[in-house]
């Protein structure tokens, strides 16, 4: 199995028919597909079982997916978003639901709690979680997606309408009384930021959401 951005807004699967190639991916999202290539619902991206099922419900944080197995070569895109594709090790990627594009079959989705201050953004109180070994492929409708590194020495404050994910051993809070907003004209509602503290990486859209 190979994974490759075709453009900056089509990801490209390759699958051997083996087990490991398989892949998840958004519900819909498949543009093109060539050879022997079978596609099945899957169900919610917050994890399985009764369990999971329960948890998706009462968080709101769900993705609905599709197996996609089999022999051949298929296109992925979602209204014309940028891509980045991310390679997991073991570490744990923390990401906005619906930003979650295609993700390799072995990798562990589940839902976890960020924050009581979260309600008051699109960003919310919970956030999917991907963990293990294969790659994942994030979406960013608002533009190509930034990285930014995060140090002990350079914490960073980002907008949670521009917040895609994050990898690595962060500590995220949340950052009120801020006057941002009111400079743009957004006097509705709290105004509030995400900080990230500690070691790790955390991607963004440069529109918000």
């Amino acid at each position: 199995m190979s994974w490759r951005l075709e453009t900056p807004r089509v990801l490209v699967v390759d699958l051997d028919g083996s087990k490991g190639s398989a892949v998840r991916a958004q519900t819909g999202s498949m543009v093109a597909y060539e050879g022997d290539v079978q596609f099945k619902h899957t169900g919610s991206g917050g994890g399985s079982g009764l369990r999971a099922a329960f948890k998706q419900r009462l968080t709101g944080e769900s993705l609905s997916l599709m197996d996609v197995t089999g022999r051949g070569t298929v296109h992925f895109a979602v209204d014309a978003g940028h891509l980045l594709v991310l390679d997991l090790a073991g570490d744990t990627l923390k990401a906005e639901s619906e930003s979650i594009l295609c993700l390799s079959d072995g990798l562990r989705t589940d839902v976890a709690f960020t924050g009581l201050q979260g309600a008051s953004s699109g960003q919310g109180l919970f956030t999917t979680t991907v963990t293990g070994h294969g790659q994942v492929a994030l979406l960013s409708l608002g533009g190509p997606p930034i990285s930014l590194r995060v140090t002990p020495a350079t914490p960073l404050v980002v907008d949670p309408d521009a917040y895609i994910g994050s990898t690595g051993d962060l500590r995220q809070s949340f950052v009120t009384d801020v006057s941002w907003r009111n400079l743009v004209g957004e006097s509705s509602g709290e105004a509030f930021s995400l900080r990230f503290e500690g070691h790790g990486v955390v991607h963004i859209q440069p529109e918000e959401r």
